[in-house]
C-alpha cells in the first residue's frame, strides 16, 4: 500500500482539497486498496478546523466531500509512516524537511513536480482564487496518480 501525506501550512486549505481529490481519484480508478491518504499542516494556527468553507464549497461543487476534517500537524514520525510527503509550496517543503529532521529517503516533493509545469499550487488564503487552487491540484493529483501506476 502506498501511503501519501499532503501537506501544507494550515492544512484547511490546499492539503485537504488535495487528500480529497487524490482520494476521489484513486476511488474512481477502483484503486481504493492500493492507498492510505492523509493530509497535514506544519503551522499549529488551524489545528482541528475543518476544511475552509470556501475550498470545502469548492470540493463539493465536483461532488467531493471532506466531512470530518479537523487539521493537525506534521510531527517527525510521518516520515517514517508514509512513502511520500507532498508539500504544496517551497516554503512548506522548507518546513517539512526541517520537521522532519531531513529527507534521506528522498519521499518529500512539491505536488506539481509531477506534472509538466513544475511550481508551487496557488494559495488561496491569500488570492481567494479557489479556481486557481482547484486546478493545480488537480492537475497534480491526477499526474501523481498516473505516477504511481
Amino acid at each position: 500500500m502506498k501511503r501519501i501525506l499532503f501537506v501544507c501550512h494550515g492544512n484547511i486549505c490546499r492539503s485537504p482539497m488535495a487528500e480529497y481529490v487524490m482520494k476521489d481519484l484513486v476511488r474512481k480508478a477502483g484503486r481504493e486498496q492500493e492507498f492510505h491518504i492523509e493530509s497535514a499542516a506544519t503551522s499549529t494556527e488551524e489545528l482541528g478546523n475543518p476544511v475552509y468553507p470556501p475550498a470545502r464549497r469548492k470540493l463539493a461543487e465536483h461532488g467531493i466531500t471532506c466531512q470530518g476534517h479537523a487539521a493537525r500537524q506534521l510531527c517527525r514520525a510521518d516520515y517514517d509512516r508514509f512513502d511520500l510527503l507532498i508539500g504544496m509550496d517551497t516554503w512548506n517543503l522548507r518546513n517539512m524537511t526541517r520537521m522532519c529532521g531531513g529527507d534521506p529517503e528522498g519521499k518529500i516533493h512539491l505536488l506539481l513536480d509531477y506534472t509538466s509545469r513544475p511550481a508551487d499550487v496557488a494559495d488561496p488564503w491569500y488570492t481567494g482564487d479557489f479556481e486557481a487552487t482547484w486546478r493545480d491540484v488537480l492537475e497534480g493529483c491526477t499526474a501523481l496518480l498516473k505516477h504511481e501506476g
